[in-house]
């Protein structure tokens, strides 16, 4: 299966510790490149221009000086790469001619295997039950194949759910296959929904990413979605993002992405050289284009490091307006409410220092502290002026300081109150 993916060209940023390389011809390897890009290049008419383009500029000797084959593999990609995100021109040392020399790796990059839980780095519940996935991948599978990519996607949903909101993390995700994409989408969409990208490949069929096997479980149709993205998010991370963005199934929050939608494979060029050429082009069927070039435009534009708090406050908001339980609906309202709170303004925490029971308050490094018995601390984040603090990273638990006790608050309505030390006495 042809790749919509930016992992293999990470090879274009890599070189060899070897003080000296064996030279090239660089006119040669020019027209081998014209040569692969006019016969495999999506678009026959582009490609002819391009291998021409690339014919008159070594005729005139503009690549004459790059000999080694490290610096022509960085030189064309610069030169490529406006044409299309995908282009990328590689050199690989060629093996030792020793007999013990290593066999070469083969099979998809460690972090979309099982060492790498093919992508899935991270799955958890976040305060207000929402659902987030971080990705850096999307590891192929086929319906007669090895399953176990798929059923890691099948196991990391299910961790998830149970939530009321889902967050895709596709910030540092560089792409991968198409089969993972459409089977991740599946889970959200009606069965049979026109919103897949179709891939138009020089002459192939086309093809698209509607699921190839069934999809597993229930689907959540009306679950909130957010993916969140930045300039690092590639390739099929960003078929991911817009065929979802397209379909007004889920928000964009981030920053615009990488802008590399066409899919290809590398072809060999001769002494270790080799170029990534995208032979087809995805159309979404909604917007009839793609993101090519400009890159998935967020529905809610932040710095990417922001985003995940974003798309929690957005998760959030909406959520407080659902129809759920009161207790449920004051735990929404707690989280967002500590994701949206001020940076805390200086103030006075040393008078809430003391004992409160078999809790001790503390000031450490100018943050509040609470402690009991062996218990690691819980860092305590101000609301307000008037003793009222969140524990952070769980909003959800919330404690008040007053004159004569510490009060733990629960969304339930119940309180725990612990008397301060010395205060039936009138101590301070």
């Amino acid at each position: 299966m042809k790749l919509l993916t930016a992992l293999s060209l990470s090879a274009a940023l890599l070189g060899s510790a070897a003080a000296a390389q064996t030279p090239i011809a660089p006119r040669a390897k020019v027209e081998a490149l014209a040569a692969a890009i006019d016969a495999q290049f999506y678009d026959p008419a582009r490609a002819g221009k391009l291998a021409a383009e690339l014919r008159a500029e070594a005729g005139k000797g503009t690549y004459d000086r790059l000999t080694d084959p490290r610096d022509f593999a960085a030189a064309l990609t610069e030169r490529l790469r406006p044409q299309d995100g995908h282009f990328a021109v590689s050199w690989t040392p060629p093996e030792a001619a020793s007999a013990t020399a290593p066999p070469a790796r083969s099979g998809p990059p460690p972090f979309l295997s099982r060492r790498g839980g093919y992508g899935f780095v991270a799955v958890k519940v976040l305060p207000g039950n929402i659902g987030y996935i971080d990705m850096r991948g999307f590891a192929d599978f086929a319906a007669d194949g090895d399953q176990a990519p798929r059923q890691a996607a099948d196991a990391a949903l299910a961790l998830v759910a149970g939530t009321d909101a889902l967050i895709f993390d596709l910030r540092d995700n560089g792409g991968g296959s198409p089969a993972m994409v459409g089977y991740l989408i599946g889970h959200f969409v009606p069965d049979g929904a026109k919103i897949y990208n179709i891939f138009k490949t020089r002459d192939e069929p086309d093809s698209d990413e509607a699921p190839s096997v069934p999809i597993a479980g229930q689907r959540r149709l009306d679950t909130p979605l957010y993916v969140l993205t930045s300039g690092r998010t590639a390739s099929a991370a960003e078929s991911f993002a817009y065929t979802l963005q397209a379909a007004k199934r889920a928000s964009v929050v981030g920053e615009a992405s990488a802008g590399g939608a066409n899919p290809g494979g590398g072809a060999p060029l001769g002494d270790g050289l080799s170029v990534f050429i995208s032979s087809g082009t995805p159309i979404n069927p909604i917007t009839g284009r793609n993101w090519e070039g400009t890159g998935v435009t967020p529905d809610v534009a932040v710095p990417a490091a922001q985003a995940l708090d974003r798309a929690q406050q957005l998760a959030l908001t909406r959520l407080v307006a659902a129809p759920l339980e009161p207790a449920v609906l004051t735990e929404n309202r707690w989280a967002l409410e500590a994701l949206s709170a001020p940076a805390p303004e200086r103030q006075n925490l040393a008078r809430y220092e003391g004992g409160y029971g078999p809790y001790q308050a503390k000031v450490v490094d100018g943050r509040l502290q609470l402690t009991t018995g062996r218990r690691p601390p819980s860092v305590l984040t101000p609301l307000d002026d008037k003793g009222l603090f969140f524990v952070e990273g769980a909003p959800s638990r919330r404690v008040r300081f007053d004159e004569t006790a510490l009060v733990f608050l629960s969304p339930d309505g119940s309180q725990t109150r612990q008397p301060r030390h010395g205060a039936a006495t009138g101590a301070s």
